[in-house]
C-alpha cells in the first residue's frame, strides 16, 4: 500500500479547497436566481470569488475545516487497521499543511491536540462490500453548520407551523421548519440531509449520509422525492436568503432517507450543511492504494466553468472606510445596510478569548478597537506567522459574553456572521458600537485582505482561539446591527417566520 498515504492526502486536500461540480452547479443555479443589487446578490459574488480563489490557491475554502468523517467500503480481507492509521497520518499531514484547520479539542481539558488527532477524531465508518476496490468517502462539515443540525421528535408543536403529526405532512413541516432556525448562522444557502425513522443516534448519522448523495440525483422513493422536490420549492420561498440576509436562495439541496423506528418513537434528525459543501471520493486499488477514480468528478458531467475574474465585491465608492481606533461619533453614523472597509489593525477573538476576558483584563489595548470573531487556519513560513484561511464564525455563541466586552473593553467594531441577540443590541446602544456581518465561508476573500500578522496573544488556547493581532486594508462587511437599536437579522427573522406560517397546510 505505498501510494495510499499520498492518496488520503490528496482527498483531504481536494475536498478542503475544490467543491466538487454538482455543488458548484447548484450555487451557479442561486448566483442567477437572486435579484442583483441585493445584499443577498454581494454576498453570493463574494462567494463565487472565494470558490475559484480556494481552487487557485489550494487553499481551505472555509477556515472551519470541520470534524473529517470518512466512509469506507473495504473488500473482504483488506486490512481495515492499516487503512485507518494511513487516515490518521493523512489528516495529521494536512494539518501541518494548512489544508486543515486544528481542530480537535479535548472535551474535558479543552486543550487542543494540534494535529486533528484525538479520540474518536476524525470519524471513519467501515464497511466490507463485494467489489475488488476500496472506495473512500470524506465529508468535511464544519461547525457553524453542525449546530444547526437539529432533532424532532414527532408530535410536536413548531413555531410558525403549528402541529406536527406521524405522516409525511408533519415530516415536511419539520424540514421546513430546520431550514428558517438556520437563518444566517448556517451559512445560507445550505443543504440538508433528512433522515425519517430510526433511533435517535443513529437517525443522525443517517441523515449525514445522505449528504454524500449528489444534488441533482432522484431518489428512489417516489414520495420521497416529491418531498424533496417539494421542499426545495418551499423553503426557497421562505425568504432567509444567502448568510441570512433576505432572499430568493436559501437552499441548494434536500435529501431524504427513512429507516424502520420503535413504535414508541417518530425521529425527524436533519444534519444542516452549509454552502461550503465539501465532500468528496476516491477509488482505490487494493494493492498499492492508488487512486483509479474519483468519485462526484464524472469525465462526463459537465465541469462549471470557474467564476474569475469575478470581483467578489465590486465596490461602488459609496462604502464607509473605518480606521482603528474608531470614534463613538463614527460608529453612531453608521446604519443598518451601509457597507464597511476596514483599513487598519483588528484582532480575532473568539469563544476562548470572550470566557477570557469576562474574568481577565485584555491582553491589548481594545479601546476604539475591531473585534473579529475568527478561528483562523494560521502557518509559520519564514518565522513569521500567515493566515491560510479566515471567515468570520457564527456569533451566536458569543452573546452570554459580548455585551460584558463590549462595555468592559471599549469595542467599537464586531465582526462576525449571523447575528447577535438582544443583549448586544442593547449595548450596540449603550456604548457606541456596531456588528459587521462578515460572509460566511469566504475564508480565502478575506485572507487575501490580510497584509501581515502583527503579532499573536492566549496561544496557550490553540491557533483558532488564540487572539491575532492583525493589518488588513480594505476589510469588507455589513452593517447589520447598529448602535440605535436597529438589526437586520430580527427584521429577517421576522419576515421569514411570516412566509413560513404561509406554509401551513391544512
Amino acid at each position: 500500500m505505498q501510494f495510499l498515504h499520498n492518496s488520503l492526502l490528496e482527498l483531504i486536500t481536494q475536498t478542503s479547497t475544490n467543491l466538487p461540480p454538482d455543488v458548484r452547479a447548484a450555487m451557479g443555479i442561486a448566483i442567477q436566481t437572486e435579484t442583483p443589487g441585493t445584499q443577498s446578490s454581494q454576498a453570493l459574488n463574494v462567494i463565487a470569488s472565494n470558490i475559484d480563489m480556494a481552487q487557485e490557491d489550494e487553499g481551505p475554502i472555509c477556515q472551519d475545516t470541520g470534524m473529517p468523517t470518512f466512509v469506507i467500503h473495504t473488500p473482504v480481507g483488506v486490512n481495515q487497521i492499516v487503512i485507518k492509521k494511513a487516515i490518521h497520518a493523512a489528516v495529521a499531514e494536512a494539518t501541518r499543511l494548512g489544508k486543515l484547520r486544528p481542530n480537535s479539542v479535548d472535551s474535558i481539558t479543552g486543550v487542543n491536540s494540534g494535529n486533528n488527532l484525538g479520540p474518536e477524531t476524525p470519524v471513519i465508518h467501515f464497511e466490507q462490500w463485494e467489489q475488488d476496490e476500496i472506495e473512500v468517502k470524506l465529508i468535511l462539515k464544519g461547525g457553524g453548520c453542525e449546530n444547526k443540525n437539529i432533532q424532532y421528535s414527532l408530535p410536536c408543536e413548531l413555531e410558525h407551523l403549528g402541529s406536527a403529526g406521524r405522516n409525511l405532512e408533519g415530516v415536511r413541516k419539520c424540514i421546513l421548519h430546520a431550514v428558517w432556525q438556520a437563518q444566517g448562522q448556517g451559512c445560507a444557502p445550505g443543504a440538508l440531509g433528512v433522515c425519517i425513522g430510526s433511533d435517535r443516534a443513529h437517525g443522525y448519522v443517517l441523515a449525514k449520509q445522505e449528504l454524500f448523495r449528489t444534488l441533482d440525483d432522484v431518489n428512489p422513493n417516489p414520495l420521497l422525492a416529491k418531498l424533496e422536490a417539494d421542499i426545495m420549492e418551499e423553503a426557497n420561498r421562505i425568504g432567509v436568503g444567502a448568510m441570512g440576509f433576505g432572499g430568493k436562495s436559501s437552499l441548494i439541496g434536500c435529501k431524504i432517507t427513512a429507516a424502520n423506528r420503535l413504535p414508541a418513537s417518530f425521529f425527524v434528525s436533519v444534519a444542516y450543511d452549509c454552502w461550503a459543501y465539501r465532500r468528496l471520493g476516491i477509488r482505490l486499488d487494493t494493492s498499492g492504494g492508488a487512486i483509479t477514480k474519483w468519485l462526484y468528478r464524472d469525465p462526463e458531467r459537465p465541469r462549471p466553468q470557474p467564476w474569475l475574474p469575478r470581483e467578489g465585491f465590486a465596490l461602488t465608492g459609496r462604502e464607509i472606510i473605518l480606521t482603528p481606533p474608531i470614534s463613538e461619533e463614527t460608529i453612531r453614523a453608521l446604519k443598518v445596510g451601509d457597507v464597511v472597509l476596514i483599513d487598519g489593525e483588528m484582532f480575532t477573538g473568539r469563544d476562548a478569548v470572550h470566557a477570557h476576558l469576562m474574568k481577565n483584563d485584555p491582553p491589548v489595548d481594545l479601546r476604539g478597537a475591531v473585534l473579529y470573531h475568527c478561528g483562523p487556519v494560521m502557518l509559520k513560513q519564514g518565522g513569521e506567522w500567515v493566515m491560510k484561511a479566515g471567515g468570520p464564525t457564527t456569533s451566536s455563541r458569543e452573546e452570554p459574553y459580548q455585551a460584558h466586552v463590549i462595555g468592559k473593553c471599549g469595542v467599537r467594531v464586531v465582526i462576525g456572521k449571523g447575528g447577535m441577540g438582544a443583549k448586544t443590541l442593547a449595548a450596540l446602544q449603550q456604548h457606541g458600537a456596531v456588528y459587521l456581518n462578515g460572509i460566511g465561508g469566504a475564508a480565502q476573500f478575506y485572507a487575501r485582505s490580510v497584509q501581515k500578522v502583527l503579532g499573536v496573544h492566549l496561544m496557550e488556547f490553540g491557533i483558532p482561539e488564540a487572539m491575532w493581532h492583525l493589518k488588513v486594508h480594505h476589510f469588507m462587511a455589513i452593517v447589520t446591527m447598529d448602535s440605535h437599536g436597529n438589526s437586520l437579522h430580527k427584521d429577517v427573522e421576522q419576515h421569514t417566520g411570516a412566509l413560513l406560517e404561509q406554509l401551513q397546510k391544512v
